[in-house]
């Protein structure tokens, strides 16, 4: 089935009666909807098909924008021989046929253009299995893939090919589907305008499902147009696309993570909703949120971290759903706290700074002297006890006799830091008159 959709004119492979998605299956790239950006006149593939010469490419996007359509549609465009293969279906002996009929064809005068779906799918050998085909120019390599191609495919394949992101169909680009399936249908989806507006809408920008849904609303005897609630009571709810091992994972918690860092509890919370609507596990966003309560907070507000530790208790107390409110408050503390990222830097430096440094000895004042023999070399010898000191501080050097004194931890003017950096500047001031 194709990813995307042309306009309502029939192709000579389909038939009034076949489904909804074959009827409206494209005849040439320009009745691709919503990538302009890659097919159009002055877009990467465009200006391929104009010079009618293709480079090998990854095509990467979301599912049901027109990865497969593309490809089919690029062969006829250029007069070349399409082969399709699909990385879940196929091995090594369907990649060789591929290959042989391939070189079969090239003996004839005709290029190939190999399409692969889920090419992420294939092991990084597998992958390499293509380069010299793709370097002898027996095919040209057109991978359809929805996961981020930096991470699924190996750099020698993405050093030979093009990658072209098509983006995720906007209302716009989907109004016009539905639009070009009434003109099919020769009438109007049964809906009322608030329930076309949220089909739309639960579509997630993916061509393919709207077309689905709109077909199971045609095949439906409706007496009167649906409202919103009736059409959801018909249709299947769509989840979230969303893969927990996957880009769209890191994409979410990045997302979380920096509305957090901004400061913006309503982006943060509607992330975190996200997160949570699709299925993503509760501890482990509140792992994040702990993280980030050290993090990005620290010592600007301790109690960021009690809060996020206290939002874990609450939720293993309650489970869920009721225990996600105190997810909730946790995210909604930390995105409303004074940030630092003090402690965070404080930690950088000091473990390079104990790399470099070595397996120094502590002065030998502040050793412990359990026997006489440690008394005897100068363990503990000199030892200035603060709570004995003038104001509860001795000033006492606690460096390496080697290492002259740095500043690791700079707290910042904001929050309780800025009453840490008052006491630190006070006790700088008492080291240095007491020399």
């Amino acid at each position: 089935m194709p990813d995307l959709f042309g306009s309502p004119e029939l192709s000579q492979t389909t038939t009034a009666n076949g489904p909804l998605a074959d009827r409206l299956r494209p005849t040439q790239l320009a009745q691709i909807i919503g990538q302009e950006h890659l097919t159009g006149k002055n877009g990467a593939i465009g200006r391929m098909v104009a010079a009618g010469k293709l480079s090998s490419m990854i095509l990467w996007g979301p599912p049901g924008t027109g990865k497969t359509s593309i490809a089919r549609l690029l062969a006829d465009a250029v007069d070349m021989h399409y082969k399709a293969i699909s990385a879940v279906f196929s091995g090594v002996a369907d990649l060789k046929k591929a290959f042989a009929e391939a070189e079969t064809m090239a003996r004839t005068g005709k290029k190939t253009l190999l399409f692969v779906d889920e090419i992420h799918r294939f092991n990084r050998a597998q992958q390499d299995g293509f380069l010299p085909f793709v370097e002898s120019g027996v095919v040209t390599l057109v991978g359809a893939t929805t996961e981020n191609p930096s991470f699924e495919l190996n750099a020698a394949l993405l050093s030979r090919t093009q990658v072209m992101v098509l983006h995720r169909l906007d209302d716009a680009a989907l109004d016009t589907l539905l639009s070009r399936a009434e003109d099919v249908e020769q009438r109007p989806l049964p809906v009322k305008a608030d329930a076309r507006s949220a089909l739309v809408s639960s579509a997630d920008g993916d061509g393919r499902f709207l077309l689905n849904q709109a077909e199971t609303l045609f095949s439906v005897a409706i007496e009167k147009p649906l409202d919103p609630v009736a059409m959801a009571a018909l249709l299947q709810r769509r989840m979230p696309v969303y893969d927990k091992d996957r880009e769209g994972h890191y994409n979410l918690i990045s997302a979380l993570h920096k509305s957090l860092r901004g400061s913006d509890p309503q982006a943060a919370l509607y992330w975190m909703a996200r997160m949570l609507v699709a299925g993503e596990e509760p501890l482990y966003v509140l792992r994040r949120l702990v993280r980030f309560a050290s993090e990005d907070i620290g010592l600007a507000d301790p109690q960021a971290l009690v809060q996020c530790l206290a939002a874990k208790d609450a939720y293993e107390f309650l489970g869920s759903p009721e225990g996600e409110l105190a997810i909730v408050q946790a995210c909604l503390y930390l995105a409303t706290a004074p940030k630092s990222n003090a402690a965070y830097k404080a930690q950088k430096s000091a473990w390079k700074m104990a790399r470099d440094t070595g397996s120094l000895m502590p002065p030998a004042h502040i050793l412990n002297a359990p026997t006489k023999l440690m008394k005897d070399i100068g363990y503990g010898k000199g030892y200035a006890y603060d709570h004995d000191a003038e104001n509860g501080f001795s000033g006492a050097n606690y460096w390496p006799d080697a290492v002259t004194p740095v500043t690791l931890y700079h707290p910042v003017d904001r929050g309780f830091e800025h009453k840490i950096a008052e006491r630190l500047l006070h006790w700088d001031t008492l080291r240095k008159n007491r020399g």
